[in-house]
């Protein structure tokens, strides 16, 4: 135990020791500081810069995207109501058409209709016509048998009534 009291052991301070340990550990620090530290400090710099980029753009990315998606919900605003306008006067044209048609369906129809009357009414003229020669033929041919038989007042009445009867008959 002596021996570690009388200067020689672990717990024994040397002052050269320790002012060469001083002396290291200042040029030590001295060229970390000089040399080492700049990249380190440069190199932290430029990650912290690079975190700051990239939180800037995520950012503005995110503000781009939010606008993006704002756009989008306007122009699906506008494609619906465009597409509600279509559709609105598809149904409006579609109605004119259906009316058209049908006014023209109803034009035709009357158009057939006075195309029949026009025709019926012309074989009616016809008929009547053809009726007031059979009729004339029949007058004539009554005539000339009149005139062939005596005139007497039975004879006379006999045949008007033979003539009334043809006429019927025909």
């Amino acid at each position: 135990m002596t021996y570690l009291l009388a200067g020689g052991g672990l717990l024994s301070f040397n002052t050269g020791f320790a002012i060469w340990i001083a002396i290291s550990l200042i040029v030590f620090l001295f060229i970390m500081i000089k040399f080492a530290l700049p990249p380190i400090m440069k190199a932290l710099n430029e990650r912290e810069a690079k975190i700051k980029n990239s939180l800037e753009s995520a950012e503005k990315a995110l503000a781009k995207a939010e606008q993006i998606s704002k756009d989008n919900d306007i122009a699906l605003r506008e494609a619906e109501a465009k597409a509600q306008k279509i559709r609105k006067e598809a149904l409006e044209e579609a109605d004119i058409l259906r009316s058209e048609r049908i006014s023209k369906a109803k034009d035709e129809a009357t158009q057939i209709i006075e195309q029949a009357k026009a025709a019926i009414e012309q074989e009616k003229k016809q008929a009547l016509l053809e009726l007031r020669n059979e009729v004339a033929q029949l007058a004539i041919k009554s005539a000339s048998v009149i005139i062939d038989a005596e005139l007497d007042n039975d004879k006379n009445n006999k045949l008007v009534d033979n003539f009334i009867t043809d006429l019927s008959k025909n």
